[in-house]
């Protein structure tokens, strides 16, 4: 497959956001991909989610206003196939920075280029802050496809009606006109509730082919894995939510290639 880059993102937080990008990435390394993951969301919790520490002037903080290359940020993980850009407090500050360069918006896309070349990764995910700032529409303006997780509950619907509305500004004004929705990921599903099963069934007749047959389940194992530093097919591989993101994966993988 041709290396592309997905930008993980939705405003609202606490909807499986970070967990989706960590998963996605290690079932796809899992899978034989060569899987490079940004962590662009100083909160962090992507690095620590697969067992790095937050070490200050370790992001792409610096990188982004100019100084040193992307690459010499890329740190290898314990898992095969898999490496990572980490994130720290400080990357909180690119929101400021950022905004009085020239290309404000075009900076990672700008630093993003030479990996590409570089043909070293097939798959670049983007774990992206929960917000709309500066970072997110840099990771939208370097990205291929974006990928939205929606969680189960009546507020969905307005967080994805932002995302996608920011999403087409972008793409229409010409800031990044390559840009696709990849799809929408049902995440923090309760087969056992009507809500879950209702929430499901209301974006899958706003957004029809664009919603992933796969739901991932609300599950302990997927909430305990990340503080054990492990994606969840490492921390708990015969589980259901394993199970389901590798499914996921699979159908991610599929609509890169149509």
């Amino acid at each position: 497959m041709p290396n592309a880059v997905i930008a993980v993102a939705n405003q609202k937080g606490g909807v499986g956001k970070t967990t989706t990008a960590v998963n996605l990435a290690a079932c796809a390394a899992s899978m034989g991909r060569r899987v490079l993951l940004a962590d662009l969301d100083p909160q962090a919790n992507a690095t620590s989610g697969l067992g790095q520490e937050k070490v200050q002037g370790a992001s792409a903080y610096r990188v982004l206003l100019g100084e040193g290359t992307l690459a010499e940020k890329i740190l290898s993980t314990e898992f095969d196939r898999l490496e990572i850009i980490p994130s720290e407090v400080d990357l909180c500050g690119a929101e400021v920075e950022l905004s009085r360069l020239q290309d404000h918006l075009g900076r990672l896309n700008a630093v993003l280029e030479p990996i590409r070349q570089s043909q070293r990764f097939d798959l670049v995910l983007i774990d992206c802050p929960p917000s709309l700032g500066i970072l997110t529409l840099n990771a939208l303006v370097a990205a291929d496809w974006l990928l939205v997780p929606l969680q189960c509950e009546y507020y969905a619907l307005e967080g994805i009606s932002m995302s996608t509305r920011v999403w087409t500004q972008v793409r229409d004004s010409g800031a990044n006109s390559r840009l696709r929705l990849l799809g929408v990921v049902m995440t923090m599903f309760d087969g056992r509730t009507r809500l879950s099963q209702q929430v499901v069934g209301e974006v899958r007749q706003h957004f029809g082919p664009l919603v992933f047959d796969t739901v991932i389940p609300r599950a302990t194992r997927l909430a305990e894995a990340p503080s054990f530093g492990k994606p969840i097919i490492h921390y708990d591989k015969y589980s259901a939510a394993a199970a389901a993101y590798e499914v996921l994966t699979q159908e991610v993988l599929a609509r890169l290639k149509s």
